[in-house]
């Protein structure tokens, strides 16, 4: 039975080549190119060679995206954090002013008790301009921190929303694949993230400005000696940031291959097969192996960014040096006051801060912006996906005729069905017959609506399908398929989502449909019967056999019902026992058409009229006994299979 499994970090990538990785084999090791995903990096490369004046240059279009992204998820929280940060600039600008006075009374040449009781007011509004900017900058983060799972939510619910919409022809095209991959596990994620980043870059900006203000208040000769001095501390700021972000690129693929051992080593799906051949052993040295490279990278990076700070603060102490030495000049020729000079210390220390904090925040909000845009090209992409379909309501059938349909996959010259004619009766069974790869699945998709015809047309009653509400018309559709999922439910939610609406009481029951497909004794001695969590990855959870499994399935396909049933191989895990009860169920019913897919050709003799496919194309029809008589595929197929039971 097919399991599901997880892409090991899916959104990981192989970057390209900078110095740090040149020489490192691990990113050239043979037979691991299946690793490597071009495109997933690809706005990443595009951010590292970009100047940050260019960047800069786009913000505000970013940050106008980033706003109204978070207007949609939360006005009040949104004019709350901006607000709030604004406030809280406010406030160090007061403080600063503030303070300015009181050194300028405590230097006054007056007694000292009097020099402290003129600067008292000054001072008292100091503290309270600092108190306020404490309280305004927690309450910013409390909003700002609200935002986050709002938006998550609605970004989550739109992506889901868009992915369960599409057609299903859709997941079989690889750039919609793709696109779907970097949507979810990199723009879906930096959602929250572009929205954080303007804020802290408005922090930033509202507390450079705030300082500026302050200086240019208390003395304007001041502010190009604050400017003097906070450009060294930004240009290393910058090239702190790009050289951590080339790093990541250059390590990306070799942290991709360490999560992906690192699953294999550690997952309950690949426990037996690790320890049945002994693999233990080789993981743990593929494992070691890229640790020890990727520990390297990390100790380079650790000495180039401890020189590039020795080099930044080296330029930094110049220019604080230099902001002094003009100090001392402008106090000694009598243009600043000593108080002025002391609080531009102050603001010099407030401004590297807040410039720091805007710089990195820049950078941040230029590359996942590039990454949520690729969230909403996606969720276009889906949109174009999206069968709008008609709206004439379905109330059953009494026969659906395909009219020499065709369909070819994407990206595939050679159709998977070719030119197939063919009729379904109310009340009929119906079986595909044929070799594997000769259309037959593919076929039922089309004949269930979830392929649309590349050629020709699908009519139910005479009316073309896509004049028909796909709701409406879903919902007299059940699929037992050979590919079905294992969902973490528990053993009644499993049969259940089958068909939910069951307000009328029509139907079968759970037990019903359990029954009918013989998996009510089995439920009933699970630990919880019908309750039990059928997924051993959470707690009292619980795991079945494959054929178990396929009981269930079938359970599933039976509890909805539907009036047009397909059946793809629906047998192939039970035992004799249970494949000859669940065939009793698929017997001709007058209200239900039965559409059956197998390789045990004994199962479809009774079948109304069998279908031979080859090649996509129907190349033989009748009932068993004319096929037998007729002496073609169908004659060989079933004598095959024969003779393994006459010997």
């Amino acid at each position: 039975m097919p399991h599901g499994h997880a892409r090991p970090d899916a959104g990981l990538a192989s970057p390209p080549q900078t110095a740090d990785d040149g020489d490192d084999p691990d990113l050239h090791a043979p037979g691991l190119a299946e690793l490597a995903d071009p495109d997933w990096m690809r706005h990443g490369s595009e951010f590292a060679t970009t100047s940050f004046w260019a960047v800069a240059r786009r913000l505000p279009a970013i940050l106008r995206e980033a706003i109204a992204l978070a207007w949609q998820a939360s006005p009040r929280d949104t004019v709350a954090a901006i607000g709030l940060n604004i406030a809280a600039g406010v406030m160090t600008t007061l403080g600063l002013v503030a303070t300015s006075t009181v050194l300028r009374e405590l230097f006054a040449s007056a007694p000292t008790p009097e020099r402290v009781r003129a600067a008292a007011p000054a001072l008292a509004v100091a503290a309270l301009a600092l108190m306020l900017h404490g309280g305004l900058t927690i309450a910013a983060g409390w909003a700002q921190a609200r935002m986050a799972p709002q938006i998550n939510y609605q970004v989550e619910l739109r992506l889901f929303e868009a992915t369960t919409a599409v057609e299903l022809g859709a997941f079989d095209d690889a750039g919609f694949a793709e696109e779907m991959d970097r949507a979810r596990d990199r723009g879906m994620n930096d959602a929250a993230s572009i929205v954080d980043d303007a804020v802290n870059l408005v922090t930033g900006v509202v507390g450079v400005v705030a300082t500026a203000i302050a200086v240019t208040v208390i003395q304007p000769l001041l502010m190009p000696c604050l400017l003097l001095a906070a450009v060294p501390a930004a240009v290393t700021a910058v090239r702190i940031a790009r050289r951590e972000y080339l790093a990541m690129l250059a390590r990306v693929t070799r942290q991709r291959r360490m999560r992906m051992l690192a699953g294999l080593m550690a997952n309950r799906h690949t426990a037996a097969e690790v320890r049945t051949y002994q693999m233990r052993g080789f993981l743990l040295g593929e494992y070691r192996r890229i640790m020890t490279t990727e520990t390297s990278a990390q100790l380079r990076l650790v000495g180039s960014q401890t020189v590039t700070r020795v080099v930044g603060g080296s330029a930094t102490g110049l220019a604080t040096f230099a902001v002094y030495a003009v100090l001392g000049w402008l106090l000694l020729a009598g243009t600043v006051p000593l108080a002025a000079a002391a609080t531009a210390m102050l603001a010099l220390q407030a401004a590297r801060t807040r410039l720091a904090t805007a710089i990195h925040a820049t950078n941040s909000l230029y590359e996942d912006a590039l990454y949520y845009r690729d969230f909403l090209r996606f969720l276009d992409r889906a949109d174009a996906h999206t069968r709008p379909g008609g709206t004439l309501p379905v109330n059953g059938f009494d026969e659906i005729r395909l009219d020499h349909v065709t369909l070819r996959y994407p990206d595939t010259d050679t159709p998977a069905v070719d030119d197939v004619s063919l009729r379904l009766r109310r009340g009929e069974v119906i079986a595909l017959v044929g070799e594997n790869g000769s259309g037959k699945t593919t076929l039922a998709k089309l004949i269930a609506g979830l392929y649309r015809p590349t050629i020709g047309s699908i009519h139910w009653d005479g009316i073309d399908s896509t004049e028909l509400c796909p709701a409406s018309m879903g919902a007299h559709i059940g699929v037992i398929t050979q590919d079905w999922w294992r969902f973490p439910f528990t053993a009644a939610q499993n049969v259940s989502i089958g068909r939910h609406e069951r307000s009328d009481g029509t139907g079968p029951t759970i037990v019903d449909a359990a029954t009918a497909a013989t998996a009510h004794d089995m439920i009933v001695a699970l630990p919880n019967g019908y309750d039990t969590l059928l997924n051993r990855e959470f707690k009292d959870g619980h795991d079945l056999s494959g054929g178990q499994w396929q009981r269930l399935v079938a359970a599933r396909g039976l509890y909805r019902d539907a009036r047009l049933l397909i059946c793809d191989e629906p047998s192939a895990a039970l035992d004799a026992r249970a494949e000859h009860a669940l065939f009793q169920q698929l017997r001709r019913r007058p209200d239900r058409t039965v559409v059956l897919i197998t390789h045990r050709l004994a199962n479809v003799r009774h079948a109304d009229r069998i279908y031979v496919m080859r090649g996509g194309r129907l190349v033989e029809e009748g009932d068993h006994g004319q096929l037998i008589v007729h002496g073609g595929l169908y004659r060989e197929l079933f004598d095959l299979q024969a003779s393994g039971y006459t010997g």
